[in-house]
């Protein structure tokens, strides 16, 4: 009796013991985090550094702030390149559901950026964070990223060159999307407002160039003869998946290979298998291409009506307008973007195809020199509007800016037509716009 009360005593003492010291641990880590954070605030590095290197060899679980001020004292004052992925690695390791997509990419941005890495160790990290959230990558990780899946895949498996192109761009049309929505909900009447309208700008703006980078990347071998086999091969045991289908028949429209017989079998296989919006107005085209427009344009209006969402209706309304300029109904799409706008006013790509529409239109609407340039001035000012409310195409927009510019008139035209700089002119034709005369020098 007396030899287990011995053992239950010493048991306790030892469990006493022990808690006692994890208590006493886990007040000297906090000591060292509160510590190390009065340095870093205070700027005091040497210090910090002393306190940091405690907190990574004795408290790595404590606090993801860790990890989050020691990389910015280690890149970015003490730039020390080996402390620095040490933090990232133990970040991964002891906090790896904290934003892990972000912290795969930033590691990876840092290797690159300070050629630490190998090409092979910084794609495994772009993988990585690929894998959990391509949309937490930035815009140059996403490049490098694609880069390296397309030199890998592109002889071997392009297939997975495509699906890695297409969830990449949903991704991002869907971050546009909610950035778009944010945007119409938000007014400038408080400095909040004004600062997450700035953020969702900017990320727009950046988010905007993905897809042009992207689609230069893959051109190379998205081609009709390259695609076209590949789909056949593939079609048989695809043609119930809605997914692979309507990403095959968006790639082969966009590399405009509408007129091969595999474009048909795509379209209307995807019709059947996800009836939606999306899959009506490729057949749409599919009805269109073979003479029955009524049949088209019926099938495109069913698409619109069965689509709920304001963002995604503007976009249908854009579809019929690019197809009535094809057909050089050019009031019609005038007409159709307006309505495009109307659900989406920060819709930049109408106000773009609009001015296309007008700048198509300077021979037939002016009959001298000074009319015709003129109407690259309601051209420009489409162009202007789209810039100003949708940063996604702030690039596109600009290039359309500065060639309307390069083409208004000259301001010896403007003075031998006695016309003035400032003054009201209206464009002739079926545009019918009142414009600010301006010289283009």
């Amino acid at each position: 009796m007396k030899k287990i009360t011995f053992l239950l005593a010493a048991t306790l003492l030892f469990i006493s013991a022990k808690t006692n010291g994890q208590d006493d641990a886990k007040i000297e880590c906090q000591k060292n985090y509160n510590l190390f954070k009065g340095d870093y605030t205070s700027k005091k590095n040497d210090d910090a550094l002393v306190n940091l290197n405690y907190l990574l060899d004795n408290c790595q679980d404590l606090s993801v702030s860790i990890y989050q001020l020691g990389s910015t004292l280690a890149e970015k004052r003490l730039k020390d390149p080996a402390l620095a992925k040490r933090i990232y690695e133990q970040r991964l390791q002891y906090f790896p559901k904290k934003n892990p997509a972000k912290v795969h990419s930033d590691y990876a941005t840092y290797l690159l950026k300070n050629k630490l890495g190998s090409e092979e160790e910084v794609f495994a990290l772009l993988e990585k964070a690929y894998s959990i959230d391509p949309t937490k990558m930035g815009v140059k990780n996403l490049y490098v990223y694609f880069q390296g899946v397309t030199d890998r895949n592109k002889d071997a498996n392009p297939q997975k060159v495509f699906d890695t192109y297409d969830d990449v761009l949903e991704n991002v049309n869907k971050k546009l999307d909610n950035y778009a929505a944010q945007l119409r909900k938000l007014s400038v009447d408080t400095v909040k407002n004004k600062k997450k309208i700035y953020a969702y700008t900017v990320n727009s703006k950046a988010l905007g160039q993905i897809e042009g980078g992207l689609d230069n990347m893959i051109s190379e071998i998205a081609t009709c003869e390259r695609l076209v086999p590949l789909y056949e091969r593939d079609f048989e045991a695809n043609k119930t998946n809605s997914v692979w289908l309507r990403r095959a028949v968006s790639r082969m429209f966009q590399k405009e290979c509408q007129d091969e017989p595999m474009y048909e079998r795509l379209a209307q296989a995807y019709a059947e298998a996800a009836p939606s919006p999306d899959s009506y107005t490729f057949y749409a085209g599919i009805l269109e291409k073979n003479g029955d427009d009524s049949g088209a344009a019926a099938m495109r209006e069913k698409a619109f009506q069965l689509e709920t969402d304001p963002l995604k209706k503007a976009k249908y309304k854009l579809k019929f307008a690019q197809a009535a300029k094809s057909k050089g109904q050019l009031s019609k799409a005038r007409s159709l973007a307006r309505e495009a706008i109307s659900f989406n006013p920060n819709y930049g790509r109408a106000y773009l195809l609009i001015g296309s529409l007008y700048q198509s239109s300077v021979n037939s609407c002016g009959d001298d020199e000074f009319e015709k340039r003129m109407v690259y001035a309601v051209a420009l000012r489409q162009a202007q509007i789209a810039a100003r409310v949708d940063p996604s195409i702030s690039s596109t927009a600009s290039r359309y800016i500065r060639s309307y510019k390069a083409n208004l008139p000259s301001k010896k035209v403007i003075f031998t037509k006695g016309a003035q700089v400032g003054a009201s002119h209206t464009i002739k034709c079926w545009i019918g716009e009142t414009v600010k005369v301006a010289s283009s020098d």
